[in-house]
């Protein structure tokens, strides 16, 4: 354990930096569990990327919420400054006596260091070695492992130089208001029993199957007697795949909501579900973490690093049915649909049986 009386203190506060995608912050929430069981009485608070709030935003173990709004950048240089600087001086006030940085940039470095923190534990990066990375850090811990590991392993790997026993739990969190606004949007469209989660879509249209066999899919269950809701993003891309695919299904038992809920009226939605069914994407982390019931259709994405985690169902990955190209070769832009090799068949068994 690495000794040091600031985290014997009765007031222990305590920041945990993660600047990424809104998966990653889900992905997160096993640390702060961890720490919360080390240290039940500590102020544990968390710096991210503000449109990635609402992921935590819930969380009954989060103290505070610190948000980097990248839009600072359109109030000019010295209107940004101005944000940042307050952000920083906001957090050396704090004055935490533990700061785990998870992140990789620079920028995150710099913030552990101002923090003025006695105990500032990152990770030692092969592409950060050198002077100011351990400067800005107390403490590295190894990433020699992290090929090998899934992303919730990684992130605990941090805790290594504090000898905190693991909780690997992935958690998200909803409001009760949130269930309220979904559950009143779920009647206006005639929707009072139970029902299926069906998200076709990603933001990365290569982690995407054909709106044909998805329809074939959502059909078959129908056909069974289940309602089905459907949802995506609101960017205009994916609401023209959810029209698409809404067209070749009866009309009956299916609804949309495509594009109408925040992250967290999702996650109550999800988490009030009888199954979810969807592709490599931020809700299949969610569904994962509220244990709903789970159908995802996975590739090319590393599945090491990138399957649900713990998840409640089944994972159908592409690489079963045909090859897939190496993750890191992958261009995001491609109109290639590398999950179209996995039948509609296997993906309705697989329902069935969650459903069964």
């Amino acid at each position: 354990m690495m000794m040091n009386n600031s985290l014997n203190a009765p007031d222990l506060r305590i920041l945990l930096i993660k600047l990424r995608h809104h998966g990653d912050m889900l992905l997160t929430t096993p640390v702060i569990h961890s720490l919360r069981q080390r240290w039940p009485d500590a102020q544990i608070d968390v710096l991210l990327y503000e449109e990635t709030r609402d992921m935590l935003a819930a969380h009954p173990d989060i103290h505070q919420i610190y948000g980097i709004d990248r839009s600072w950048k359109k109030l000019g240089t010295r209107g940004h400054l101005q944000k940042e600087w307050q952000l920083l001086t906001t957090l050396r006030e704090r004055r935490y006596q533990l700061v785990i940085n998870l992140a990789d940039q620079w920028r995150s470095a710099l913030i552990t260091r101002f923090t003025g923190a006695p105990v500032r534990i990152g990770f030692d990066f092969n592409k950060r070695r050198g002077w100011f990375w351990n400067h800005c850090h107390t403490a590295l811990a190894s990433v020699d492992a992290h090929q090998q590991m899934h992303t919730v392993e990684q992130n605990l790997s941090v805790l290594t130089p504090l000898d905190i026993p693991p909780v690997s739990s992935v958690t998200m969190g909803f409001l009760p208001e949130d269930w309220q606004t979904v559950s009143n949007k779920l009647a206006e469209k005639g929707v009072t029993e139970k029902f299926i989660v069906v998200q076709p879509t990603s933001r990365w249209f290569f982690k995407c199957w054909d709106e044909g066999k998805m329809a074939q899919t959502i059909t078959a269950l129908q056909q069974d007697g289940h309602t089905v809701v459907l949802t995506s993003g609101p960017d205009k891309k994916e609401l023209a795949m959810i029209d698409t695919i809404l067209a070749a299904c009866p009309q009956e038992r299916v609804v949309s909501l495509a594009g109408q809920l925040t992250l967290r009226q999702l996650g109550a939605l999800i988490g009030h579900a009888s199954l979810f069914i969807g592709v490599d994407s931020v809700p299949m982390h969610m569904a994962a973490a509220l244990q709903t019931p789970c159908v995802a259709l996975f590739g090319p994405s590393k599945l090491t690093f990138w399957s649900p985690w713990q998840v409640n169902g089944e994972v159908i990955w592409a690489g079963e049915y045909g090859p897939l190209p190496d993750p890191d070769a992958v261009d995001t832009n491609t109109q290639e649909r590398y999950l179209n090799a996995i039948p509609v068949e296997r993906v309705v068994a697989a329902a069935r049986n969650c459903l069964s």
